[in-house]
């Protein structure tokens, strides 16, 4: 487990074909019904870590690499880019998106959170805490985070913070 003088967290990969009906219903459980099928229902082969400390699932991993990361804290899904972009290609716009205005798309690209000022629509079922994609008006991915505000608040407040971007879409050069 110990490999130089950095311990390991979480176990080797295995394996998540035995608990693809639970990450299913977990993933409906949190972003609405038959989400689960749509992150889970693809053709990849997925893989989990577990925490050495108490056994449960912490990553989910596919052939592209981290897919989701289950949150101790409240045993949610955290997205990545990866599973955001599942997210995009089988959900309607603007279900668990927040789309900012073009102007500002480059900007989030590169670095920063996303402000109310700069949201152009939003699914008005967030809520604050939820996990949401961030697109541009022409619905390109470009970051994935945590709501700040509900959705309603964000269309109406013109200041603060509304989505914290964990990852953003890398710019190639």
């Amino acid at each position: 487990m110990i490999e130089g003088k950095y311990k390991q967290f979480v176990t080797d990969p295995e394996d998540a074909l035995p608990y693809i009906e639970y990450l299913k219903y977990l993933a409906d459980y949190q972003f609405g019904a038959e989400v689960g099928n749509c992150l889970f229902g693809s053709n990849k082969a997925f893989k989990i870590q577990r925490s050495v400390n108490t056994w449960r699932i912490r990553n989910v991993l596919s052939e592209d690499g981290l897919f989701l990361v289950l949150r101790p804290q409240d045993g949610l899904f955290s997205l990545t880019l990866a599973s955001g972009v599942s997210i995009k290609e089988c959900l309607p716009s603007p279900k668990l998106r927040v789309i900012v205005k073009d102007e500002v798309a480059s900007v989030i690209l590169e670095e920063g959170n996303v402000f109310a000022k700069h949201v152009k629509n939003v699914d008005k079922s967030l809520r604050n805490g939820d996990e949401a994609i961030v697109v541009s008006e022409d619905d390109k991915l470009l970051a994935v985070g945590k709501v700040r505000l509900s959705g309603e608040e964000m269309m109406e407040y013109k200041r603060g913070v509304a989505v914290t971007v964990r990852e953003r879409w890398k710019i190639r050069k």
